[in-house]
């Protein structure tokens, strides 16, 4: 059974789309959406793996600053190091199961990240369309302040513009993803606010904004190298071509799987990633 629940935080609270019971289950598979998505990111997936496994706990959160979670407070942004915490608080509350993360893009940063931190909370993981952190050489981190700075400042001057329907955004989104209408619609509306004049996007704006900082890549490398549970990668064979790349560093424990679609692979072939997601967790 589909339901959706809130989760207090230290900084607001954390809303979730869920399938299955906690109280019943055994293992508990979270998943972490990727930038400007939300729960909703994993609807499809969702439900097919219920219909294969409806034993197992499914819960889906939207990240703070999206979805139907609260934004940070006053001027705070959207640090990468703080979803950890976010995460962690709450895990603490969520269910005294064993865990699994499954991530798609930031989603799969995030959980890699936590993975490697916190491995004796952690039973597996699931990267779609992500493997460890971004990095990028260290002599491009005065850059990075400086660029993240300003675009700060863009993001605070930016004024807030409506859109005329739901399909307008719908199409919008479709287009930036190149995707059909049909798979995206489900994360525009959970996205999506009416305000007077038409839809406004839910999100906080504050996201838009550039990191200040990212990891070098040592950093990052040293990140994915603590990462010792049981591991599964899928990649779309449309998606960022970067990303294909760490195949040949990949560890012999860490299960890399190319699949139809691009960077929203997931959204494209639900059914496929369901079931590979179930082949890890029989693994465990």
């Amino acid at each position: 059974m589909r339901h959706e629940q809130r989760c207090d935080i230290a900084s607001g609270h954390i809303a979730t789309i869920e399938y299955g019971s906690k109280q019943t289950a055994d293992l508990t598979v979270v998943f972490l959406h990727g930038w400007l998505d939300n729960a909703a990111s994993f609807e499809t997936v969702m439900n097919e793996l219920h219909s294969i496994a409806p034993n197992l706990h499914l819960c889906a959160i939207d990240l703070p600053g999206h979805g139907f979670s609260s934004h940070k407070n006053g001027s705070n942004f959207y640090p990468f190091h703080d979803y950890i915490d976010d995460v962690y608080q709450f895990l603490a509350n969520l269910s005294p199961n064993r865990l699994v993360l499954v991530g798609h893009s930031l989603g799969a940063l995030i959980a890699s990240c936590y993975s490697a931190a916190f491995p004796e909370q952690i039973s597996g993981l699931v990267q779609i369309e992500g493997y460890g952190p971004l990095a990028e050489p260290s002599q491009d981190t005065v850059t990075r302040l400086r660029e993240g700075v300003l675009s700060r400042q863009r993001v605070r001057r930016k004024p807030m513009r409506a859109m005329q329907s739901q399909q307008e955004a719908i199409e919008r989104r479709a287009k930036v993803n190149q995707l059909d209408a049909a798979l995206i619609a489900p994360i525009v509306k959970r996205g999506l606010i009416e305000v007077e004049h038409g839809w406004q996007w839910r999100h906080d704006v504050k996201l838009q904004s550039q990191s200040l900082y990212r990891m070098s890549l040592e950093h990052a490398a040293e990140f994915r190298q603590q990462v010792t549970v049981s591991q599964l990668v899928i990649l779309g064979e449309q998606g960022f071509s970067y990303l294909q790349s760490f195949q040949n560093d990949a560890s012999d424990s860490t299960q890399i799987e190319m699949i139809e679609g691009g960077h929203h692979c997931h959204l494209q072939a639900p059914f496929r990633v369901a079931n590979l997601i179930f082949g890890l967790v029989n693994k465990i």
